[in-house]
């Protein structure tokens, strides 16, 4: 990563924004197919976290899949929160099977070392087959939870289900949004500097639309505004 100065570092407030922005097209969601609506959803909401998910089958075989309409709910409890969509014949992932089941998951980092091996983990894999031992990933054993961790990954975050709520119906197109409440958090040492993250350790993947990926380039920082303080 290079850090960088911010892209108009003189500017004041109340100074002309020199915006590209020009004509709009509108859209009505309710007219729009699911593959319409979701091409427009990737290619707007960018970049994304990837949660790289680990859960147990019933068998005991370890399933491991990417999901990257992931973000963080609060600190205190420390809660995540990540959807998995109905697949297209309107049956549920194994993930989400899983989840349901046991109410426990662990959120694996996903560092660009491991991003080949986690994209063939996206794909359709027959229930109770460990994606993890078809690519080659190792496990760790979590404290608190059943399924495991990966101990590729530079944190894991070993959660229960706090909450679980359904959008869409069940219906293709919908999906499940999961809150996990995080139980036990793992950090690799040489990331964690005096309490906080060092994100060129983690060195993490973010989601683009279709195919893309990407990674964290050029960095700058800006200082909060103290609004009505003298």
């Amino acid at each position: 990563m290079n850090k960088v100065q911010s892209p108009q570092p003189d500017w004041k407030p109340g100074d002309p924004i020199r915006s590209p922005v020009g004509e709009m097209v509108t859209l009505d969601p309710a007219s729009l197919d699911i593959t319409a609506s979701y091409k427009l959803l990737v290619g707007t909401i960018i970049p994304r976290p990837i949660a790289f998910i680990t859960t147990l089958c019933v068998n005991g075989q370890v399933n491991a899949a990417p999901f990257s309409t992931f973000n963080l709910v609060t600190a205190k409890p420390m809660t995540i929160v990540f959807t998995i969509a109905i697949k297209s014949d309107g049956t549920k992932k194994d993930t989400l099977l899983n989840i349901e089941r046991t109410r426990e998951f662990v959120v694996n980092s996903a560092g660009v070392w491991l991003v080949e091996a986690l994209n063939h983990c996206s794909g359709e894999f027959a229930y109770g087959v460990s994606e993890l031992e078809q690519v080659g990933l190792t496990t760790l054993p979590s404290e608190v939870v059943a399924p495991p961790r990966i101990r590729e990954s530079a944190v894991h975050m070993e959660c229960r289900v706090h909450s679980l709520v359904d959008v869409g119906g069940g219906a293709p197109g919908s999906a499940t949004v999961i809150i996990g409440e995080v139980v036990r958090y793992h950090i690799h040492k040489a990331a964690y500097e005096q309490g906080k993250i060092s994100a060129s350790e983690l060195q993490p993947v973010a989601r683009l639309a279709g195919l893309q990926y990407g990674l964290i380039g050029d960095v700058f920082e800006l200082s909060r505004p103290k609004v009505g303080v003298e």
